[in-house]
Parts: structure tokens; sequence; C-alpha cells
């Protein structure tokens, strides 16, 4: 074997033992230090001027990054209001009921970087990088995000049913879940306490407070105190038109619904979670153990987050030649 062969061969086992893919080998923490050298700045002085405006945004851009990854991988497909085959697309499943707030914040942010860099920073690495500046903003420390990823140019709302986890679902239906993208149980919990922002729409909660099995109306895990004041903010089915039901909302954490912390944690606890899919983790032996530690020592959970946000944003990636990069964010070049 050649010299130079040995030392590709050399460098590719090194990629590969280092993460068991090329991928980490592909994305670049420099990637645009020559080509785009701001745009880490202008990607976070856009997110903050937003989220001064409108703090809720946070929870959002946190999410929208999440659901980008978690279907056909962090490729930004879930940005398109549209694809050359006309299929309808991933946001426009029941599962991706985004803002419009939100999407226009992500259109501002992309905006913001073409002018400064035209036709050089991908719509995913926008994601990648305006979730982070969500979650310092909300109280979380600093971590790196590198770049390089690529803009998909397909999106299927078939694709989203199995691929994101909803409300209702178990804790082996979402570690089965998070182990296809790589990601571990610890992983699963860590990322759960973003849910101590933002909001949820009532609908989400009616199986759990009203019809939980045919011989229990109510989740019994539930807090009483806690199950009353959800009732009272997402009355019986019926009670009110479904226009009015539909727009329903209640903070996903009520004690501090702008801040990342372990208060969440605390609250899954006492019997106060919110969605049935979040309570689960402490009614779940396999995962009730981290949500105790998470609660007791909230620097271990920030540590815990920001390593899974890292390897959130590894998930399925496009690099090199693959996909594109996309001029606006909602249609393919």
């Amino acid at each position: 074997m050649k010299a130079v062969d040995r030392i590709m061969a050399a460098t590719f086992i090194l990629c590969w033992l280092r993460f068991f893919s090329s991928v980490d080998c592909q994305l670049d923490d420099r990637f645009y230090e020559k080509t785009c050298p701001q745009v880490e700045k202008t990607i976070a002085n856009s997110v903050n001027n937003s989220l001064l405006l409108q703090p809720r945004l946070a929870a959002g851009l946190i999410r929208l990054h999440f659901h980008d990854c978690f279907v056909n991988g962090c490729d930004a497909s879930i940005l398109l209001d549209t694809t050359p085959s006309g299929e309808a697309v991933e946001k426009t499943s029941r599962a991706n009921g985004f803002s419009s707030k939100t999407l226009e914040c992500v259109d501002q942010v992309k905006a913001d970087v073409e002018r400064e860099c035209p036709g050089v920073v991908s719509c995913a690495d926008v994601l990648a990088y305006a979730a982070r500046e969500a979650v310092i903003q909300d109280g979380l420390p600093h971590y790196p995000v590198k770049g390089g990823r690529r803009d998909g140019v397909s999106s299927s709302a078939k694709k989203v049913p199995g691929n994101l986890p909803s409300p209702s679902d178990s804790v082996e239906t979402m570690a089965e879940m998070f182990t296809r993208k790589g990601l571990s149980v610890k992983d699963l919990v860590a990322l759960s306490g973003a849910h101590s922002i933002g909001h949820t729409h009532c609908i989400h909660l009616h199986k759990r407070l009203y019809n939980y099995s045919t011989t229990q109306a109510q989740d019994p895990s539930m807090d009483l105190a806690h199950s009353l004041s959800l009732k009272s903010s997402c009355p019986k089915p019926g009670a009110l038109s479904k226009e009015v039901t539909d727009e329903l909302m209640v903070p996903l954490e009520p004690s501090t619904p702008l801040r990342l912390d372990t208060v969440y944690y605390t609250q899954l606890l006492n019997g106060k979670g919110v969605l049935q899919s979040d309570q689960a983790l402490t009614n779940d032996p396999t995962t009730r153990g981290i949500v105790e530690r998470f609660a007791q020592n909230p620097s271990q959970w920030a540590a815990g987050f920001t390593d899974a946000m890292i390897r959130l944003g590894k998930v399925d990636v496009l690099t090199g030649l693959e996909g594109e990069i996309r001029r606006n964010c909602r249609a393919v070049n």
C-alpha cells in the first residue's frame, strides 16, 4: 500500500472510530471561516432581536430544529412550502403545527445571512445556529455548532408519522425512535427538558383529562390540583365550538415558562407533567432515575441537554455535494 493510501485509510478509520460515521469529519466548526466568517454573530443578532420582541419564539426555534432533524435528517426540509413533486410537505402534517411567527423569524435570519453572504450558508445550518441561540437566550450555556449541512430538495408529510414523538407515546416507543436516530435514552430525557418552555394545544390533553381508559376518565398519575387547573383551561370537548377548542393552549411548564430549567423535572416527579409522554418519563423505571438526577442537579442536565443538541444536529445530515444551498428556505432553487 502506498504511503498516501495508508494516510487516507488511517484518516477514514479515525473518523469512523470517533463518531461511528463520517458525518463529524464533514461538518466543521470552522466551515464558514473564509466564506462567511461573521455568520454565527449575524444569526445570533438576528435571533436575539426577534426574541426581544417575542420571547416565546425560543421554544418554536428549538422545536423546529428537532422536528427537522427527526424527519429526513437535519436538511431544512421542514421549511419547504412546496417541492417539485407537488406532494404535501412536512410542515402540513398535524404534528408540525408551527406558528407563522416562528417561520417568519427563520425567514428573517436567512435574509440577514443572505445579505452578508449570498448563496453560502444553508438553511439547515441556519436552523442549527438559530436553535443554539434560542437555548442560550433562555438560560443555558453556549455550545459549539459545526457547519456544513446541506439543504434537502424533497419534503413529504407522509414521512412524519412514526418519526416524531406524539403527546401520548410510551417511553418504549420514544426510546426506539431516538435509537433509530443514533440518540440515547439519556438524550431522550435531556431533550424532553425543552418542554420547560413553550405551549401545547389543549387537544393533546383531552384524552388524558377526560377519556383516559375504559375504566378511568382521567390519567391516575396526575396530581389532582394540577388536573383541575388544566381542565379549567382546557374544557371538555364539546363544551365550546371546535374553532375555539382548536386554538386553546396551555404552557408546558407554567412556573418558569420562558426559562430552560429543571423545574420541569421536579414537576414531573410531583405528578404535574402536562403531556402524557412527559409524565411517562417518571412512570417508567428506564427513565425515572435520569429524571431524578436531572431534577437534583441542574448543571448535569444543562450539560446533558447541550450535548444532546450537538448530537441532534448531526442526524442524517447532507454534506459535500449532496442537496443544495437554498437562497429561499421555503423553496428549492
